[in-house]
């Protein structure tokens, strides 16, 4: 079974080329570029990761997963952002995610996000 992806970033550009990546390398990937639609996905569909945007329009990205980890608690997160001095706030310390799982744009390798979701996920894709 495939491990399933979301990623939550509002550049179209962003979700075409690391979704593209991520199913050469066997995940399933569903893209969204606001956190309403993918939050209404989750509603009733569960995913083993997301990668997530901070700046996004409507709900931000801290917000989407404090709301997503709610709905799906052993759901993993990865930060991409284009801020460099980003820090997660308490709440999102809280549910486990730390330094590690902030990666910032433009990643010259993406390789490190799919080892990460494959090691936070615990398997292959």
């Amino acid at each position: 079974m495939s491990i399933r992806v979301m990623i939550i970033d509002d550049e179209a550009a962003i979700c075409v080329s690391l979704g593209a990546y991520l199913e050469d390398q066997d995940f399933e990937v569903a893209s969204f570029e606001s956190a309403e639609a993918a939050l209404a996905v989750l509603a009733h569909e569960r995913f083993d990761a997301a990668i997530v945007d901070l700046r996004l329009p409507g709900i931000d990205g801290e917000t989407f997963i404090l709301k997503a980890h709610e709905l799906w608690p052993a759901m993993n997160f990865l930060i991409h952002t284009g801020s460099m001095v980003y820090e997660p706030c308490p709440a999102v310390r809280a549910i486990g995610l730390d330094h590690a799982d902030i990666y910032h744009k433009p990643l010259a390798d993406l390789r490190v996000i799919a080892e990460a979701i494959i090691k936070k996920s615990g398997g292959k894709p």
